[in-house]
């Protein structure tokens, strides 16, 4: 039962950054976007994260309870070493979900929709930053306990280049995913001539944040090349995601947008495999030189197989809704 908790898990954190990256990409492509053209991007954008922007955090959710549940040592870890960055997420969170809501269903039109629509550009920007920095924490060893000062103990434990360097590279893929979700939400040729363009600034942001992500990993003492190209797995992940690329960009420029959506989370899959399977079970590497493992530091059995079991069924209640939200949101379009 163990593995199905770990499936789930997998699944959820998989979700949430491709549907929860998607609905922070939205922000941040409309903040990148030159004022003449945040009136149509700020459309496109809506109509792209409406289906899933009250559901997506739903994944997040989904993950922190098994972590609590299944994996308290991990939970712990995670909530004391990086409760600073944790927080400022769950409040970026908060803040542009009433920022967006604020923005789009005030009653009364004023000058306040400026103050909303700010918070929900920055809020858009951090958020993601904050998650990258604490994705790093987890592998850089730089989460130590042993260590003696505040400062090392819970500022620095996040705080680090590589861990700049990888919020900086979610923030990217974030807009990226944002920019390819909305290409099927626009109504003519000069929506999908802008939003093709943004995609293909925001593949640039990619590749150059991702190829800072391994410069700061080498300055930083962290083997991330060799954790990647060490072994065919990771090789083959970086091939699908580059192929994957060069087919967005072919249905890009034949204005064949079925796949593109599909194409892009498929490449954010690659690239997590790519990122941890090395490592794998081993979910936080530790300054110390131990770590935690999802096979070694969890609940006890009958815990796990009781999580396991509603994992299970939960799903069978959440997921065709979920389905149904989404075929109900792309039907009502396709009517208007």
């Amino acid at each position: 039962m163990i593995y199905v908790v770990i499936g789930f898990l997998w699944l959820s954190v998989c979700l949430y950054v491709i549907l929860g990256g998607a609905d922070f990409g939205a922000g941040i492509v409309e903040l990148m976007s030159k004022k003449k053209a945040r009136k149509h991007t700020e459309k496109i954008m809506y109509e792209s994260i409406a289906p899933v922007w009250e559901a997506n955090h739903m994944w997040l959710i989904i993950a922190i309870v098994i972590l609590f549940v299944g994996f308290p040592e991990i939970y712990t870890t995670l909530s004391t070493y990086l409760h600073i960055p944790l927080v400022l997420m769950l409040l970026g969170i908060i803040a542009r979900g009433t920022a967006f809501t604020f923005r789009h269903y005030d009653a009364v039109k004023d000058n306040w929709q400026v103050l909303y629509t700010q918070i929900f550009y920055y809020a858009s920007l951090l958020t993601p930053f904050f998650l990258g920095l604490i994705a790093a924490a987890t592998i850089s060893q730089s989460i130590n306990p042993d260590a003696k000062t505040f400062l090392d103990l819970y500022i620095f434990s996040w705080l680090n280049w590589f861990g700049v360097a990888v919020g900086l590279f979610v923030v990217s893929l974030c807009a990226y995913l944002a920019s390819i979700f909305s290409l099927k939400e626009t109504n003519d040729r000069l929506e999908l001539n802008l939003m093709i363009k943004k995609s293909h600034q925001t593949m640039v942001f990619v590749v150059i944040t991702g190829l800072l992500v391994f410069l700061a990993a080498h300055f930083s003492n962290i083997p991330l090349t060799k954790w990647v190209f060490s072994k065919p797995l990771g090789v083959m992940s970086l091939a699908f995601a580059t192929v994957s690329l060069g087919l967005i960009l072919r249905a890009m420029h034949f204005k064949k947008l079925l796949p593109v959506r599909a194409l892009a989370g498929f490449q954010i899959i690659m690239i997590l495999v790519a990122a941890t399977y090395q490592h794998n079970p081993d979910i936080i590497l530790l300054g110390n030189g131990q770590h935690l493992s999802l096979l070694k530091h969890i609940a006890a059995p009958k815990t796990i197989s009781a999580l396991g079991w509603a994992l299970i069924l939960g799903s069978l209640f959440i997921l065709p809704f979920l389905f149904y939200l989404m075929f109900s949101f792309t039907k009502a379009k396709n009517k208007a």
